[in-house]
Formats: structure tokens, sequence, C-alpha cells
């Protein structure tokens, strides 16, 4: 393959815009038709769908994410449809147009074949790492390339400064507002506009005052969700559910933690090999070294980010590191000849669709989804109460149509430790669990085996409740180990082919 000066040739910016389209609707479709494929995002698009209710975020419904992340998923819900498949094909959209930033950016320092190639790949591993659907760093991906792309300007000296600056932080505040974990790639790259500045000999008070602009944009998103709240007078709720409350949650166990992050380097290793033995920097032209080493700092402050962060329960917590990797191993792709690029492709693709297909085996899919839905459909009337999902999808209370039993809808809020704290929601769980109950829920659904760590506090308030007043109405397999309990008021028969070991969890 030829080399990054512009020999070899490259397909139009719409066909490949097109290819990139393609590719990811193939490699996502697995997805499209399952509701369940990911808790956090059920959750996400419930929240979505009871704002255009009139349901409040932090107010309302209780959450850490920032409010962009809920007003993507409202967005998505107008689409129509059952809200399931629009998010996912809002977020495909966000991940073709990361995927074509990819390309056009690698294709600075690689050839043309080569940086489509990265492009793909960036599409690829989002399915090993539980990106197929609407995680959060699905979205804000796209706006940390856009600040990427700006600060590369600004280090080559391609474009003003000060504009390159402002076009970064605008979009580093717009990412703040969909997770605030890429604070830590914010700051740096405030360090990197700082080192221009210096490097250029720019005179210290024009340089200040440049940088307090620049801190005004990255922070304006975040002050005025606060401005808004406040506004409604709920500025005390939205600062908790934002801030505050992030101290009040426990730590997971340190061997749990170290194996999650081991998988995450398992994932993440053979495109760590591709750059380690690749050394793509011994392969960029002399004039695009100091935007190269650029890359290199953006991909080990964003691999920091991620350690800093510390949690490692799910795979999309690496996920951000994938975006700069992939365009720091265009240049080695470029390299290869181009079977080596496409069995490459070819594996990380076939491994992608194993996954999925592997998650949705364990997790259940659209049918089980359905099936603990229509076991879990509250009766209707006055006094019939709302659906409790204790543990379990929170897409059933968008499938059942269901009333929500509590501002802490998010099962885990209310069912593990590590959010065992008032201080932590802003409620004592074992209080809310109980007075969920009281009001007669008209179904509650569990999950056998228990969370390993479950709170046994709001466990034993929820069996008490069960054994007294509710039977066990429904049990559907949703895995080859898995398996959802619905229980109904008053007494009944006890369901058929339900695993025996599953009738002990009422106990």
């Amino acid at each position: 393959m030829n080399d990054a000066s512009g020999q070899g040739r490259g397909i139009g910016s719409v066909a490949t815009l097109g290819l990139l389209t393609l590719v990811a609707l193939i490699v996502r479709a697995q997805a499209l038709g399952n509701p369940v494929i990911g808790f956090d995002e059920q959750f996400y698009l419930l929240v979505g769908d009871r704002m255009l209710h009139g349901a409040l975020p932090y107010v309302d419904i209780f959450d850490r994410k920032p409010i962009g992340l809920f007003l993507l998923y409202a967005g998505a819900r107008t689409l129509g449809g059952d809200g399931f498949l629009a998010y996912k094909l809002v977020a495909t959209g966000f991940v073709v147009a990361t995927a074509y930033g990819v390309q056009r950016i690698a294709r600075a320092f690689a050839p043309p074949m080569a940086a489509i190639g990265a492009a793909i790949l960036y599409i690829f591993w989002l399915n090993l790492m539980e990106g197929e659907g609407g995680q959060s760093p699905v979205f804000y991906n796209a706006l940390i390339l856009v600040a990427a792309a700006m600060m590369l300007r600004a280090v080559e000296r391609r474009a003003s400064l000060f504009a390159c600056g402002a076009g970064a932080m605008a979009a580093i505040g717009l990412a703040l507002q969909i997770k605030y974990s890429v604070l830590p790639e914010g700051f740096a790259f405030g360090c990197i506009l700082l080192w221009c500045g210096w490097r250029d000999r720019m005179a210290p008070v024009r340089l200040a005052g440049m940088a307090l602009a620049w801190v005004a944009l990255a922070l304006l998103p975040t002050l005025a969700a606060w401005g808004a709240y406040a506004a409604m007078g709920e500025g005390q709720a939205w600062l908790f559910a934002n801030f505050l409350s992030l101290g009040g949650q426990a730590a997971r166990p340190l061997a749990t933690e170290l194996e999650g992050l081991a998988a995450c380097v398992g994932i993440l290793l053979p495109l760590a090999l591709v750059i380690a033995l690749g050394r793509p920097w011994r392969h960029v032209a002399a004039e695009r070294r100091e935007g190269f080493r650029f890359l290199l700092v953006w991909l080990a402050v964003t691999a920091v980010a991620v350690l800093l962060y510390g949690r490692f329960g799910s795979p999309h917590y690496a996920m951000p590191i994938v975006l700069p990797a992939t365009i720091v191993a265009a240049p080695v792709l470029g390299r290869w000849r181009r079977g080596w690029l496409a069995a490459l492709v070819a594996v990380i693709a076939l491994a992608g669709q194993v996954v999925l297909a592997l998650s949705e085996r364990a997790k259940g899919g659209r049918a089980e989804a359905l099936a603990v839905a229509r076991a879990a459909l509250p009766e209707r009337g006055p006094g019939r109460g709302c659906l409790y999902v204790y543990d379990g999808y929170p897409a059933l209370y968008m499938l059942t149509h269901s009333c929500l039993p509590s501002k802490w809808v998010f099962p885990g809020h209310l069912n593990t430790l590590d959010e065992a704290s008032a201080s932590a929601i802003g409620t004592d769980p074992v209080a809310e669990v109980r007075r969920i109950l009281a009001a007669r829920p008209g179904a509650i659904v569990d999950d056998y085996p228990r969370f390993e760590f479950g709170n046994p506090a709001t466990r034993k308030v929820l069996g008490e409740v069960l054994a007294r007043d509710y039977h066990l109405a429904a049990c559907v397999p949703t895995g080859p180990s898995r398996v959802r309990l619905v229980y109904r008021r008053g007494p009944g028969p006890m369901p058929a082919h339900c695993p025996s070991e599953a009738m002990l969890a009422i106990r």
C-alpha cells in the first residue's frame, strides 16, 4: 500500500459515508430488534419517554446522567414506534458520523484504504464492548472527535488558535452533558491549547483572555442545565443527582473491578498490539509528526481517564479508548498487505457477531422480554397498582405501559449494596422499598439467580411481602441459567416448568 502523501486512490466522500452506513447497519442489525440489549439504555429510553409526558429527570425520576443524554433519548422517542428501534437507529447515525470522522482524520496520516479500514474497525470494535446500542460513549465519542479535530488544526497551526480552541471547548461542553467522564479529556485539551499559545509566543494577557473564553464555552451547557433547574426551583435536586450523590456510592470489591479491567484489556489487546508492534509514529510524514504526537497524547489521556474512573463492571466503560486507538493504528494498517487488513477486519467483525449472539443468549432477547411483559402486565382499573421491577428489565415499564411505582425506577438504585445509603440516591432504599410494596404493586418482577452485590436489607423486605401477599405466577427463562420471576397479588397456582431452585428464591 502507498503512504499518506497523496498516493493511492480512495473513494469519494459520499461513497465512503454510504459504505460506513451500510457496514454499521449490517453489523448492528442483530441488536436492532432486541428491546433489552442493555439495562442502562433501557432506562435512558424510559426517562426520555416519560419526559415527553411531563416527567422531570432528577425530580420525578432519579439518575446521575446529565440531561443531554436524556434529551437525546427523548428526541429519539419522538420518531415513533415503540422507541426501541428508533433510539438504536439514532445511535447508529452517531456511530456512522464518528466513523466518518475517524476516516477523515486518519487519512492525514495513512493511505485511503487504511483510513477506511480504521473507520470500519471503530464500528466493529463497539460490538465487542456492549456498544451495539445506545450506551453513552456511542453519542459523546462523536463530540470528542469534533473537539480532537479542532485540536489537531490548532496543534498543526492550520487555523486560528482561538477559533480552534473555541470549537473544541464547545464540543467538550456538549459532551459533558452526555457524560461527565469526558472531563479529563477536556482538561487535557485545554492544557494543550495553552501550550500552543505559549509555543507561538502569545502575549500572556491575550492568552489568559482566550483561556477564560474557552473555559466559559466548556462550562456553558452544564451551567445552562443548572440554571434551568434553578429557575424551576429544583436546583438542589439537579446538584445532588449530578454531583453530590457520586460521593455516596460504595465501591465494588477490588477483585471484581480487576476482573472487569482484565476483560477490557483483553478486548483492546489486539488493537494495542497493532500500535505497539507497528510503531505508527515511525511512518508519519515529517510535516504531520506534531499532529500525530497530539493523537498519541489524546490516546494516553483517554486510557488514563478510563483508569481513573475506576469502574469496569461493563466493557463499555473502556469504549472511549477505541476512538483515538483506531486513528493511531491507521499508519500501521497502511503498511500491511490488503489481505492482512481484510483478515483483521473480518476477524473483528465475526467476533462482534459472536459476542452479540452470546450476549442475547445469556440475557434474553425480544421473545423473552415480551414473554415477561405479558406475564407482568398489570391489571387495569382503580387500585390495581403499578408494575414494580425489583430486579429485571427496566424496559418492562414501557412494554407493559405501566405507571411508575417510584422516583427510583432503575432497579440498581434500590437493590444493590453500592447504592445502599441515602447519601447515594437521596432516600433510604429500605424505606422506599417498603413504601412501594405498601402501595400494593399489581405485579412484581425479580431475577434469579440473585445479583451478587444485592442489598440484603431490601431483599429481606421484598421476601417477606412476597411470601405473605403474592404468588409466583410465571417463570420465564431468559438464558441458560437465568429466570425472570413474575409475582402477582393474592393466591394462585404455581407455574409449570419453574426450576426448583428458582422457587426457593421467594424465601
